[in-house]
């Protein structure tokens, strides 16, 4: 009733570097499809660092059960301020679960520090930092520039996209897992009701390092494999541009 709606995304470089470079992100920094999470010739194509993975997940009734459980026992985020170890964003906008999940990406860790000056990248995230959960996801849901950015990357896929009443109804989210400053693999995805902070990684290891994967994506993926559950998922890498 009254709730925002955008088309949906798809999860795959071409999309989301339209996107991330119309808002203002560098070209210094770009995503890349990942074939694999370890066959070593597959990822021999991917430039490291890997700073973030942006994940499109079915939501499986054994990821449901584990997210209600988690969901249970968490506050609604009230972090706010400079001091935040990651900017994290309430979805309230029906279908922005990607780009929602690519500005997670892009204003975390090393990779804020490629936002161009004076970009409307950087005017969100200024305006981000000192406010509180709802009136942060309030002002990205009335932020044209954003909201243009992303009707026009929608028109990139290589699909039709579903109409917004049944792309409601797909059942796949999007999640970004990003090593922030803090050292910490850090899972952002704006249905939750915060942050997850899902732990240490060493000081060379980066968001698709062994220690990520286990820590993260790997993690959904097992409880799927124990449920006998569905394991497709898409999954696109942020990391340094080459040539």
């Amino acid at each position: 009733m009254g709730k925002k709606m955008f088309t949906v995304l798809e999860n795959n470089p071409e999309v989301m570097n339209s996107l991330a470079y119309a808002l203002g992100l560098s070209k210094d920094l770009a995503f890349y499809d990942i074939y694999s999470l370890h066959e070593p010739d597959l990822l021999a194509f991917i430039p490291r660092p890997v700073y973030a993975l942006l994940v499109i997940i079915p939501l499986t009734p054994a990821w449901e059960k584990s997210r209600i459980a988690e969901n249970a026992a968490m506050e609604d985020y009230e972090g706010c301020g400079p001091n935040e170890p990651v900017v994290w964003f309430k979805q309230t906008i029906g279908n922005a679960c990607g780009s929602i999940g690519l500005l997670h990406c892009v204003m975390n860790g090393p990779a804020a520090d490629f936002i161009t000056p004076g970009s409307d990248l950087e005017k969100l995230l200024k305006d981000a930092i000192p406010l509180k959960m709802m009136d942060r996801a309030n002002m990205l849901s009335e932020s044209e520039p954003f909201e243009k950015a992303h009707q026009d990357a929608a028109m990139k896929g290589d699909t039709v996209a579903p109409s917004i009443r049944d792309a409601e109804h797909l059942g796949q989210h999007f999640v970004a897992f990003v090593k922030a400053k803090d050292g910490h693999l850090w899972e952002l995805e704006g249905s939750r009701k915060g942050p997850l902070d899902r732990g240490l990684l060493g000081k060379d290891e980066d968001a698709l390092s062994e220690t990520a994967l286990k820590l993260g994506l790997e993690k959904v993926m097992k409880m799927e494999q124990e449920a006998g559950g569905d394991l497709r998922f898409s999954c696109i890498a942020l990391a340094p541009s080459v040539g």
